[in-house]
Order: structure tokens, then C-alpha cells, then sequence
């Protein structure tokens, strides 16, 4: 179960990326509900989706809280 709410948080993450604004609250609302070794794992997954989209680097802030 947890591990859908991984993939579900990645597309709508991957869904919102047009909105930096949008997507910097949704990267907070993952962090409240993930597991922390899935927090790691989407850190990666966020720092790989930054380099192809460089307007989201505003949220790398988040994360490191």
C-alpha cells in the first residue's frame, strides 16, 4: 500500500511540474506523508526531474528540512 502512495505521489509531482508554486506544495504534502526511506528515494527522483525542468530548483529548499 505505502509503495502506491509513492508511485501515486511521483505522478502527481510529474502532473504539476508546469507550476513551480504548485509543485513546491505538493513536495511539502509528500514529505508529511511518505515513509522516510521513500522521502530519500523521492529526493533523488526530484533532483533528477529538476535537471529537466531548471524552474523547479526554487523547491530544492524543501529538501533538506
Amino acid at each position: 500500500m505505502a509503495r502506491a502512495m509513492f508511485e501515486y505521489t511521483k505522478t502527481v509531482l510529474q502532473k504539476v511540474s508546469f507550476d513551480v508554486t504548485l509543485f513546491c506544495k505538493e513536495v511539502k504534502k509528500a514529505f508529511e506523508r511518505l515513509l522516510p526511506h521513500e522521502i530519500e528515494e523521492l529526493k533523488l527522483w526530484i533532483i533528477t526531474l529538476t535537471q529537466q525542468n531548471p524552474q523547479l530548483n526554487k523547491c530544492l529548499i524543501h529538501l533538506n528540512p
